[in-house]
């Protein structure tokens, strides 16, 4: 386990609008607003793209994502961490469930998954911890790191 202590910083009240690409405008967002490390919070509706649902086999390193695709206006809660990737610039990995019909999806929330008509964002700064994301060479993933 690897652990840190911050303190929070500012909060931000976000409206995205229909049609705005998650999770590029909050990381553009974060970017422009030098929030290098935070906890997102996101309720409203998401219209298009894709998520990942898991790995196509658990015992497979590296995995293979299985990506499942967004069809129509689904409601969604998800939650987030930001940190900076390994060249400076902020990434938020987000996860979400999507609802629609009585049908639920859970997943990761691609680049290109479009807001469906609003979203209601809180971003919560987290200052005084020093996180980034470091690509592990056995999973392929940029893995939250934790300086000391």
């Amino acid at each position: 386990m690897q652990a840190g202590e911050g303190k929070m910083g500012r909060v931000f009240v976000i409206r995205l609008e229909d049609g705005d690409m998650l999770p590029g405008c909050l990381e553009e967002f974060a970017q422009k607003k030098k929030v290098k490390n935070g906890f997102v919070l996101l309720v409203g509706g998401i219209g298009g793209g894709q998520i990942v649902v898991g790995p196509r086999r658990s015992d497979e390193i590296p995995p293979e994502p299985m990506l499942l695709p967004i069809d129509g206006a689904h409601e969604v809660a998800a939650v987030g961490v930001l940190a900076p990737g390994e060249d400076g610039k902020v990434v938020l990995h987000i996860h979400g469930a999507l609802g629609r019909s009585g049908q639920t999806k859970t997943g990761c929330l691609r680049p290109g998954v479009s807001t469906w008509l609003v979203g209601e964002v809180i971003l919560y700064e987290i200052i005084g911890v020093n996180a980034k994301r470091v690509k592990d060479k056995k999973s392929g993933f940029a893995l939250l790191t934790i300086g000391r």
